[in-house]
């Protein structure tokens, strides 16, 4: 019994200890309540990056590459871009609410701005700021370029790459680096054709790298298509972007 007790000691305070490694930031829209999270470096001047989460909201994967991402020496900020009390619950909820906001990219390119506006307020260096999302949120990346945010560069990690055709082309002036699972269903030969046309048309400093035998949420050690060698790859080619674009 004095063991299981000791046993479950240690594992709540290594939780918590966990837990104290990115602070809660509370910021608002109007009415609309947010709880973004950042890195306990805030308040240097380092160079940033904004993580957006997949179509759940906040989650462990987001979680975990912002405290990595501290300690390669940038201040990261996870934004929450659903706010309070519309935080999908299932697949379904989170299908509707993400879907919402690729169908309304003006207040998708809003929150992220917002997001960006509060990781500068924590210290980041605003002439060295670049984003990384996952999913919904490499979705976001790509809206964070089409936006012509004041970024380095952006990082779109099994994203959605798809653009309403009835958008017009524009400049990108920002270096863009998609990371795409070979195996995505979701990334047809015509959408990647599309974006690779609109990333020409916009004179983007641009890459793709195709992970190999990798499904959609190939990067994600919870899911189902975890690919542990290729999101090994994959996260190796976002820290030599992010050193290539803000160090």
């Amino acid at each position: 019994m004095k063991k299981i007790f000791l046993i479950t000691v240690l594992l709540c305070i290594v939780v918590f200890t966990y837990a104290q490694d990115l602070k809660p930031v509370v910021y608002s829209d109007g009415s609309q309540k947010f709880n973004g999270l950042v890195t306990k470096n805030s308040g240097k001047k380092l160079p940033g990056v904004l993580i957006l989460p997949a179509w759940k909201g906040i989650d462990q994967e987001a979680k975990d590459a912002a405290i990595a991402l501290e300690k390669q020496g940038y201040i990261a900020f996870i934004a929450d871009i659903y706010g309070e009390g519309n935080i999908p619950v299932d697949n379904a909820s989170a299908a509707k609410a993400a879907g919402s906001y690729r169908q309304n990219y003006a207040a998708y390119q809003k929150r992220i701005e917002e997001a960006l506006e509060q990781l500068k307020k924590a210290g980041a260096d605003a002439d060295k700021l670049a984003v990384i999302g996952y999913c919904f949120g490499g979705t976001g990346a790509l809206e964070t370029a089409r936006a012509n945010f004041p970024v380095k560069g952006v990082v779109s990690i099994h994203g959605g790459l798809g653009k309403d055709s009835a958008r017009a082309n524009g400049l990108l002036p920002v270096k863009i680096l998609i990371e795409n699972p070979a195996e995505d269903r979701s990334v047809t030969p015509e959408i990647m054709n599309n974006l690779i046309k609109e990333m020409n048309e916009g004179k983007a400093d641009w890459q793709v790298i195709t992970y190999a035998y990798s499904k959609h949420t190939f990067t994600d050690p919870k899911s189902p298509d975890y690919n542990e060698v290729m999101a090994k790859r994959a996260w190796t080619h976002t820290l030599m972007f992010l050193k290539e674009i803000l160090q």
